[in-house]
């Protein structure tokens, strides 16, 4: 937690107004209800909904103030001297580790009961996001229940929800959808660095609906307050690195946000530089990257709102390995550019919880695959264009509060090299509605959004053997609800139901040839419809006051479920596996959840587990990248500033597997953590190490391309700080 705090002077010299804002040191959001008192007196206020406050004191020199609140640590300032009182002072206190079923709820979101329940367990922040950074976004969430990793070397991993990866999980910053090139091929990365964010959330239920079509796979977010929505009274500062042995990697990065009211001016600059990774086998060759990330962003704050804009610069350079099935044999290089614009605005009518947001991005992106020699193979462009316009409302007919609006997209993409699918231009418009409706203690969301899609390549091409490459159109609607019934104080349960679209991707459509850094012969389909499909899901949150758990059970059902598959062909013009897409029924169907227990004083013990099944509809075979069942189990030992824990993540094996698809062994690997916040002077820090698979156990993942020739990473200790001023 943070105050800021400034004196003003009345008439009377001796009077003051000592006025402030208290924050959270981990994430930097509001407090309310803080208690400021002046010690030895009954004088106190208390914070607002924004974390502000005033207190009028007639004392100048050598008094004492308290701050205090349930959730944190009390901090006591003293105030001794003239000079004391004339600086703005920034004080951070630490959250206490308290057993109370607490939720955390994004200030962008609704205060639905439903999201606020699927939030306890959906949100990494604070000290767990701290601990948990990694070289990637896949890595850092690769523990939470219901996700895995797809990989192909370190570097281009991406996260699968229940199975479902490509673009049916959306990849978001700040709300807004990122673009790059990671959906399309496991050879490809996100353009997201995880260290710079404040939190990092795991969105479902009918509310995704205003941001994707896709009601099954859901919404990753990343949140990082990249163009400022409130201005404080003075500086903040965090800085932070970041080393590990397994990579012999290293970042530094710095953040800052710099009020100059009505102005708020917010910048970050981060470089991540590894090399190749140590493995319990060997050395994985030409596994190594370089990243450049960094933002500026200013926002105009005012009683109406805010209105704001920023800019980013990434630049990734990572090597895939070679000399493996599915691999260029000796490796490629892939550097990738991008610069994005981003506007905002959030612009209130009647009161706080009504308020029209118009956003809009402009992303260029530049990709770059290099062969060992240094030849460009392949080379893609995209320039994207997206803008939201929504309206959020409160108590609106019988709704109690909801979200309507309208999304574009325009996205022109171009290839260069041995790239064998043709420019493209496609064009996104939808339409989409959520709303809530509260009937004592039940509590129904429900949402729908209707999409026009337009996909024309640059050249048609009617006598393709992969059929007839021309100019296609989609048009679809998606469905969602959601009922949530309170048991009781502590126990709720609900369900959701919805109808699932996704139109299907260039690559999917027309690719024609090799990919070279995948190093297989890729197969479109130019007659593939849209995919759909129904999800039901049924889910039980317990939250007591030493024992808070979760469980979840899906069945999703794909009339049209688009995947690639390796043929068990192979072309012989360039020796590579063909594969080719198709458009088939698919059941996807399982059970996740998650156990927090208080076992005695300061001692917890911690579970997730993950369970899917995916089968054809047609034969019941088992469809292809399906993660095997897998979880962690840990214990902790917490107190406000020190947290110890020891924790293993297991695996079953994988035996499940379609037609050329190789199955995995089991595993289970240990790890361990020390994680310690104190103060110095006026700055709080956090430092956390951490130990990955303490035994240098050998173990595959199902999901990762390279699994055939090395595991994954061995022996590895993390460190990770952050300095907070």
């Amino acid at each position: 937690m943070s105050l800021l705090i400034t004196f003003s002077s009345l008439a009377n010299i001796d009077t003051f107004i000592l006025e402030g804002i208290v924050l959270d040191a981990e994430n930097s959001e509001p407090i309310s209800n803080a208690a400021v008192q002046l010690v030895g007196t009954d004088l106190y206020t208390t914070t607002k909904s924004d974390g502000t406050f005033s207190l009028q004191i007639s004392i100048q020199i050598n008094f004492r103030i308290k701050i205090t609140h349930l959730a944190y640590q009390e901090k006591l300032i003293d105030f001794k001297s003239q000079d004391e009182l004339n600086k703005k002072l920034i004080v951070y206190l630490i959250p206490k580790i308290i057993n109370l079923s607490t939720v955390v709820v994004s200030e962008h979101r609704s205060t639905s009961l439903i999201e606020e329940i699927r939030d306890y367990s959906n949100i990494l922040g604070g000290r767990e996001l701290q601990r948990n950074l990694s070289q990637t976004l896949a890595s850092t969430l690769k523990n939470e229940s219901g996700l895995s990793v797809r990989s192909m070397g370190p570097a281009p991993s991406r996260p699968v929800y229940r199975g479902l990866g490509q673009d049916r999980i959306l990849i978001s910053e700040d709300g807004m959808k990122t673009v790059d090139l990671s959906a399309t091929s496991p050879d490809h990365a996100v353009t997201i660095e995880p260290f710079t964010s404040d939190r990092i959330e795991v969105l479902r239920g009918p509310k995704i609906l205003t941001k994707t079509s896709s009601t099954v796979g859901g919404i990753v977010n990343v949140s990082r307050n990249e163009i400022p929505q409130q201005i404080h009274n003075t500086y903040h500062l965090t800085v932070g690195g970041y080393i590990e042995t397994v990579n012999k990697g290293y970042l530094g990065a710095i953040q800052s946000e710099i009020p100059i009211n009505p102005l708020a001016i917010r910048f970050e600059l981060s470089r991540r530089n590894t090399s190749d990774l140590e493995t319990p086998e060997g050395l994985l060759k030409n596994s190594s990257s370089e990243n450049l990330n960094s933002a500026i962003g200013l926002s105009y704050i005012n009683d109406f709102g805010y209105i704001g804009g920023a800019f980013r610069f990434y630049d990734l350079s990572y090597g895939i390995p070679g000399g493996f099935i599915g691999a260029h044999p000796k490796g490629v290089t892939i550097d990738i550019t991008k610069n994005q614009i981003h506007f905002d605005s959030n612009i209130k009518f009647l009161n706080d919880s009504n308020y029209f947001r118009l956003s809009y991005k402009n992303i260029y992106y530049r990709h770059k695959e290099f062969e060992f020699s240094g030849r460009i193979g392949s080379e893609f462009r995209i320039i994207t264009n997206l803008a939201n316009v929504d309206f959020n409302h409160t108590s609106l007919f019988s709704f109690d509060e909801g979200i309507f609006g309208i999304s574009a997209e325009h996205r022109d993409f171009e290839i260069g090299g041995f790239v064998f699918t043709p420019p493209t231009k496609s064009l996104n418009i939808s339409a989409y509605l959520f709303e809530e409706i509260n009937f004592g203690k039940t509590n129904l969301n429900f949402a729908a959004r209707y999409s026009f899609d337009d996909i024309k390549p640059k050249v048609e091409k009617s006598d393709s053997k992969i059929g007839a490459i021309r100019e296609k159109t989609f048009n679809n609607l998606s469905l969602s609800a959601s009922i949530l019934y309170q048991l009781s104080d502590n126990v709720f349960i609900g369900s959701n139901i919805s109808r699932s679209t996704r139109v299907p991707t260039i690559e999917e459509l027309f690719s024609e040839g090799p990919h070279l850094a995948a190093y297989s012969y890729e197969v479109g389909n130019p007659d593939l419809g849209s995919e759909s499909g129904i999800g039901t899901e049924v889910f039980v949150y317990h939250k007591f006051e030493k024992l808070n758990f979760n469980l979840n059970a899906f069945y999703n059902n794909f009339e049209s479920f688009i995947i690639p598959r390796n043929s068990g062909e192979i072309n012989y013009q360039t020796f590579l596996p063909i594969y080719k897409t198709f458009g088939v029924g698919a059941i996807l169907y399982g059970i996740d959840g998650s156990v927090n227990l208080n076992l005695y004083d300061s001692y917890y013990l911690s579970s997730s587990f993950s369970y899917t099944k995916g089968v054809f509809r047609e034969n019941s075979k088992p469809l292809p990248q399906i993660p095997p069942f897998k979880g962690t189990t840990g214990v902790q030992f917490k107190t406000d500033n020190l947290q110890v824990g020891l924790n293993c993540e297991w695996a079953l094996a994988q035996n499940d597997v379609d037609i050329f698809e190789q199955p995995t062994d089991g595993y289970l690997i240990f790890n361990s953590f020390v994680q310690y916040l104190f103060y110095i002077g006026e700055s709080v820090n956090s430092f956390s190490i951490n130990a990955d698979n303490i035994f240098n156990k050998s173990y595959r993942n199902h999901l990762s391309r390279i699994k055939s020739i090395l595991p994954e990473a061995g022996f590895n200790i993390r460190l990770i700080y952050k300095f907070m001023l």
